[in-house]
C-alpha cells in the first residue's frame, strides 16, 4: 500500500505572519515531486543550523530567497549562476512542489528549499555571517493600513537579515506596489549597518541577476512600475548618511 506524504509547512512560533496559507490545489506532478525529490532538495526547520558546505558538497556563496512563489525566478537564477548555491523559503506547497519538480527535470543541483516560516528558519537554521545575498521579491504589500503590521519588511526583520549576511553581502528588495516601495525605502534608510547602492540614496535599477517574470513583464506592458532596492552590509552599525538624501 502506498503511503501519501503529508505536505504541510513546518512551524515553531506564533508571531505575526506576513502571509496567509491559501488553499491552492496541488497537482499530481507537484505531489509526485514531493514523493521523489523532497529528500534531495528539501531542508527541515528542525534540523538546526545549516552547514552549507555539507548540504551542497562545496564551498560557494549562498543566496537566500524569502517567499519564492512558484519559483520561476529562483530556478532561473540557480541555472544562470552555477557558481553560487541557492536556498529558497516558501510556505505554499504548490510553489515548492513545482520548483523542485522543475529543478529535478533540469538537473539543477545548486538549490535547496525550506517549506517553513521565514523568521523561524532565519532564527533557527541560518548561521550569522553565512549569506552572500538575501532577496525578497514582490512580497505581499498588505494594502490596508490595519494590515501594514503584517508586511515582512520591518526593522526587526531587516536587523535579522543584517546579522545573517556576510560583510559586503547584499539585501535586494523588489516590489510593484509604490506605497510599499516607499515603506521599504523608509525602513532601510533607518536601518543600521547598510549602505544604499543606488545613486542619490533612492531606488536601484534592476540588477542583471534578477530575471523579469511573466507577471512583471505583463504589468510593465500595462504601465505598472517596479521598484528595486539594493543595500550592502557594511562594517558599521550606524545608518548610512547618504541614505538620508531625499530624491524627487
Amino acid at each position: 500500500m502506498k503511503v501519501r506524504l503529508e505536505i504541510r509547512p513546518e512551524y515553531k512560533t506564533k508571531s505575526i505572519r506576513s502571509y496567509v496559507i491559501r488553499a491552492g490545489r496541488i497537482t499530481e506532478a507537484q505531489r509526485r515531486a514531493f514523493d521523489c525529490h523532497w529528500p534531495h532538495y528539501g531542508l527541515s526547520l528542525f534540523a538546526g543550523p545549516a552547514n552549507w558546505p555539507d548540504l551542497f558538497g562545496r564551498r560557494a556563496p549562498v543566496v537566500l530567497e524569502v517567499g519564492f512563489g512558484m519559483g520561476d525566478s529562483l530556478l532561473a537564477m540557480a541555472a544562470a549562476e552555477p557558481d553560487k548555491d541557492f536556498v529558497g523559503l516558501e510556505v505554499h506547497p504548490p510553489g515548492v512542489g513545482r520548483l523542485i519538480n522543475c529543478a529535478a527535470l533540469q538537473g539543477i543541483d545548486n538549490l535547496r528549499v525550506y517549506m517553513a516560516d521565514a523568521l523561524d528558519v532565519l532564527q533557527d537554521c541560518i548561521v550569522d555571517n553565512s549569506l552572500a545575498r538575501v532577496q525578497v521579491y514582490f512580497p505581499d504589500p498588505w494594502h490596508k493600513k490595519k494590515h501594514h503590521k503584517r508586511r515582512i519588511i520591518q526593522p526587526p526583520f531587516v536587523e535579522i537579515i543584517r546579522k545573517k549576511l556576510e560583510p559586503g553581502g547584499l539585501l535586494h528588495l523588489a516590489t510593484d506596489w509604490q506605497p510599499y516601495a516607499e515603506h521599504m525605502l523608509a525602513v532601510m534608510r533607518r536601518a543600521s549597518g547598510f549602505r544604499n547602492l543606488a545613486e542619490h540614496g533612492g531606488y536601484h535599477l534592476r540588477p542583471e541577476f534578477r530575471p523579469r517574470t511573466k507577471f512583471e513583464l505583463r504589468g510593465q506592458r500595462l504601465g505598472h512600475g517596479v521598484w528595486d532596492l539594493l543595500f550592502e552590509k557594511t562594517g558599521s552599525t550606524s545608518p548610512d548618511p547618504e541614505s538620508e538624501i531625499k530624491t524627487a
